[in-house]
């Protein structure tokens, strides 16, 4: 049977300080309807103004996952969201009165019980799966850092550690099941090194941070000096090292601190905004790898579901635009026009026409007795297709041109011969951000692929127009 959708049965709310502001906030995790996703609030501002987390909305991974829309940030979104999503929650509203999410007790402990205690209702909707097909690799040779997911039936997560601390030593965590999160990962504290305290004090950092919401590992001998220092910092009477850690706090687990960055894992990867299929291996992950991660599975989430939707040409409807109108938005012309309609075009897709005849100029030379349409000419034809797009998002588009700034991960599946119509759909694949575009273009001739890519431009103003 198919899962259904799930979100919480009544509102719970919380109350404590941010980790790195110090300031004094209050959230809420309210239920929301079928098919909303998770969704935070700023309730302290005018029109509490939303913020989606996405992972294309973060903006900061320095000490923690900050997200931002539209100018508005919420800091430390990371134990929340794996509250959420290690809950199973498919629609919740997070409501925060502050610029960052409470610490607690520096897990996702005290969110799980609250979630737990309020209930959880199962909706009508069926939850909807992102299915990984092909494997996926994230990899930071500088920082060791190497993130991989391979296709599989189940969500599951390992993560392997090494500071080269001699407390920490090599420590391994996963997640094999869901039901085992609220227990085997939720309680698991926020870690941070003794000499990296008093750096993050300097820059204004941990004000509310405390030695009950985080492990503080102590990999080096310390002076007497230097935890009187500590003392002050933590405005703490008398602090111990032993064994390691500060104030000889308990650990839950041994190897709490890969399990909580299991944790972490677990919250910036709700960043994908989906459940995925996949199983999950990373070696020294942080917050900075799995947001870029997050970024690599959305890119193959949303490339997946425009493979689904293949445009239909059908000649007898008129177009959005003839070649009469192309020519009056795009600066390209004869023999360099590569579309002669535009079939279809919303403010995230176009979709265009190209009619490949023998009497194509490249035909002379590409190839005699052999006609071929160039591969760099098919991108060129896509590029077009995208210029139609972007140029649709501003007021003027005949005073600017489209230039490409990268072309990545293109493939030639067939060869485009004389006799061939081209369908060719772009698709933007994150908002259109300082003139930069991030488009998927995909070309078919009927039902059959014949090239695919990704493709950036910058639509710049053209010097010939007065500003």
């Amino acid at each position: 049977m198919a899962e259904k959708q799930r979100t919480i049965k009544s509102p719970v709310s919380f109350k404590g300080k941010g980790l790195h502001t110090g300031v004094e906030v209050n959230l809420s995790i309210l239920p929301a309807p079928e098919n909303h996703g998770y969704l935070f609030k700023r309730t302290d501002l005018p029109g509490q103004p939303e913020i989606y987390p996405f992972a294309e909305n973060v903006t900061d991974t320095s000490r923690g996952t900050t997200i931002e829309e539209n100018d508005v940030r919420i800091s430390t979104v990371e134990h929340v969201l794996a509250a959420i999503a290690g809950m199973r929650l498919d629609n919740a509203i997070i409501e925060v009165d502050g610029p960052e999410t409470p610490i607690l007790d520096g897990s996702a402990t005290k969110y799980v019980k609250a979630i737990e205690k309020a209930g959880i209702i199962e909706q009508k909707a069926e939850r909807r799966y992102f299915k990984l097909k092909e494997k996926i690799e994230y990899y930071d040779e500088e920082n060791g850092v190497h993130i991989i997911a391979y296709p599989d039936q189940m969500q599951s997560i390992n993560v392997l550690i090494d500071y080269n601390s001699d407390f920490l030593g090599n420590q391994y965590a996963t997640l094999e099941t869901w039901e085992d999160f609220k227990d085997e990962i939720a309680p698991c504290r926020t870690f941070v090194f003794l000499h990296e305290l008093e750096q993050l004090a300097k820059l204004n950092l941990i004000k509310g941070g405390d030695l009950d919401n985080a492990i503080v590992i102590v990999d080096r001998e310390m002076p007497q000096e230097d935890i009187d220092r500590l003392s002050e910092l933590f405005n703490q009477p008398r602090i111990k090292v032993k064994e390691g850690i500060l104030n000889n706090l308990e650990l839950h687990f041994s190897n709490e601190p890969a399990r909580h960055k299991l944790l972490d894992m677990v919250g910036d990867l709700a960043l994908v905004g989906r459940w995925f299929q996949a199983k999950i291996i990373a070696t020294r992950p942080g917050h900075l790898a799995n947001v870029e991660f997050a970024k690599l599975l959305r890119q193959v989430m949303k490339k997946q579901m425009i493979k689904k939707n293949i445009p239909v040409y059908d000649p007898n409807v008129k177009p959005v635009y003839d070649i009469n109108q192309i020519q009056q938005k795009l600066p390209h012309r004869p023999p360099f026009l590569l579309i002669d309609k535009t079939i279809y075009l919303d403010d995230k897709r176009v979709v265009c026409v190209k009619n490949i005849t023998m009497n194509e100029p490249f035909f002379q030379g590409h190839f005699p007795g052999e006609p071929v349409m160039p591969g760099v000419l098919q991108i060129e034809a896509l590029a077009q297709a995208g210029g139609m797009l972007i140029l649709g998002l501003v007021p003027d588009p005949e005073n600017y041109s489209t230039y490409f700034v990268k072309i990545d991960k293109v493939k030639f599946k067939a060869k485009v011969v004389p006799g061939d119509t081209l369908i060719l759909k772009m698709d933007l694949l994150s908002p259109l951000k300082r003139g930069i575009a991030h488009m998927f273009g995909e070309i078919f001739v009927g039902e059959k692929l014949v090239c695919e890519g990704e493709l950036m431009a910058q639509i710049v103003k053209d010097k010939n127009i007065e500003s």
